[in-house]
Parts: structure tokens; C-alpha cells; sequence
């Protein structure tokens, strides 16, 4: 813009020079010094107004260049503030998807924590049991020693029994198993020839308990070991007495055998 309006400029110029040059005399004349001096100050501010023009044009397209880089410049600062936030939205999503799965993980391993903890305390929440027509609470690992005791006596390791029970009776002493227990131990006693420990257990069981569902059955176990033990009297009498407080129950029948064979 700037050289279009220098070269506009030139050829006004070159046109006045010409149209004075080519001016006849005789014309030429006519002119006074006011009137020549007017047009010459009039074609100065001609040019002084083209130039300005083309000072202001060249101001104004060098004001639009600067605006139009500082525009691409803002432009590109702005492309690549948006590229960043993608760059860092791309990276917050990803941790929040981790975030997730950590609190999922987190939720599952609480889950199996809380069901670990369930579980252990129930291993020492008492248990209802129903043992020879009683009910009573007992704790797991009482029931489950109950438990191993009774598979060694059933497995015929009669000694181990007898040593089982015994451990039973001196960790529970207030056991609901007792009367059961002392039953099976008298049992074992007298498996392992312990007539007079036998005695000892059942007759415990019979004062404890007398209405016991195994007390007519721990009543003729003394009676055997009596026998064993060449107590005739004694086991005559242990008979006799079964017979008169359980007369319906399966061992008075095998009490009026045994005294029969009594001499």
C-alpha cells in the first residue's frame, strides 16, 4: 500500500511539471504570482493529504498485521491451552477410574474383612445343644471337644477316651455336657478295667442327675462293675434298686437277667 500511493504521487507530480512545461507563453502570462503561488500551495496540500493517506493506510495495514499475528498467537495459545486441558481431563479421568476401582477393591477387601470378623465371632457364640433329652448353650470349642472325645471312645480307643473326658471335665466343670460326659468316661473306665473310677462317674451322674436319660444305663454299668469286682451284694442291691426306680426303661430288663444269674 505504502509504494502504490509513492508511485501515485510521482505521477501527479510528473503531470503538473508537464502541464507547466507544455503551457503556452502566452497563457502562462495570465497567471499572477497569487494565483500560482495558491495552486502550487493547494497541489502541496494535495500531496501532504496523499501522503498522510498513505501514512494512515500504512499505519492502519501495519496495526492489521500486529492485530492479525497477535490474533494467530491467541489463537494458537488458546489451541494449546485447550490441548493441555484434554491432555489433563484424558489424566483425571484415568485416576478417577482408578479411584473407582480402588474403592471398589477397597469395599470388597472391607467385605471380606467384616465376613472374617462374622465368622470368627461365631466360632465363639454359644450354640444350642440337645444332648439325651437336655438343652443347654455350650461354646464351639466345648462341643467340639465333646465331639473328639466321643469319635475316640466309638473308634475303640478306649485310653485316649478315658484321657479326653477326663481334660473335658477339669476345663468345663459347669459343662451341660457333664452328665454325658461322666456317662462316657465311666464307659471308657471300665473299657480300660478302671472298674472303681467307672463306679465313681456313674454314681456322679446318678446323684446330679437321677431323671438323666442315661441314668438307668449308668445304673447297670455299676452293677456290672460290682461284678467285675466280686461285689455280689453290692451289685444285687444296685439291681434291685434299678429295677425299682426305672422299672420300664431297656436296662431294667437286662437287670432282672443279671439277677437271675446272681447267686
Amino acid at each position: 500500500m505504502n509504494a502504490m500511493h509513492a508511485l501515485r504521487l510521482r505521477r501527479a507530480l510528473a503531470g503538473l511539471v508537464l502541464c507547466c512545461s507544455f503551457m503556452p507563453v502566452g497563457h502562462a502570462a495570465i497567471f499572477e504570482d497569487g494565483e500560482a503561488r495558491r495552486a502550487i500551495l493547494e497541489m502541496r496540500q494535495r500531496v501532504d493529504a496523499m501522503q498522510q493517506n498513505s501514512q494512515r493506510s500504512a499505519e492502519d495495514a501495519r496495526r492489521a498485521s500486529e492485530d492479525s499475528s497477535q490474533l494467530r498467537r491467541s489463537l494458537l495459545d488458546l489451541q494449546t491451552q485447550i490441548e493441555t486441558l484434554r491432555v489433563e481431563m484424558a489424566k483425571l479421568r484415568g485416576q478417577n477410574e482408578q479411584l473407582i476401582r480402588d474403592v471398589a477393591e477397597l469395599q470388597r477387601h472391607q467385605k471380606e474383612i467384616a465376613t472374617g470378623v462374622d465368622e470368627r465371632l461365631r466360632q465363639f457364640e454359644p450354640l444350642k445343644v440337645s444332648l439325651d433329652g437336655l438343652e443347654f448353650q455350650a461354646e464351639p470349642a466345648e462341643k467340639k471337644d465333646f465331639e473328639t472325645a466321643l469319635a475316640k471312645f466309638r473308634e475303640g480307643r478306649f485310653a485316649d477316651a478315658e484321657a479326653a473326658y477326663t481334660a473335658f471335665l477339669r476345663q468345663y466343670p459347669r459343662s451341660g455336657y457333664g452328665p454325658s460326659v461322666r456317662f462316657w468316661l465311666g464307659n471308657a473306665q471300665y473299657a480300660n478295667r478302671n472298674y472303681k473310677e467307672a463306679i465313681g462317674n456313674f454314681k456322679n451322674l446318678l446323684a446330679s442327675t437321677p431323671s438323666h436319660a442315661r441314668a438307668p444305663e449308668a445304673a447297670l454299668a455299676i452293677a456290672n462293675c460290682q461284678i467285675e469286682l466280686k461285689e455280689t451284694r453290692g451289685a444285687r442291691k444296685t439291681l434291685e434298686d434299678l429295677l425299682r426306680v426305672y422299672p420300664q426303661s431297656e436296662a431294667a430288663v437286662a437287670a432282672k437277667e443279671r439277677l437271675s444269674h446272681l447267686k
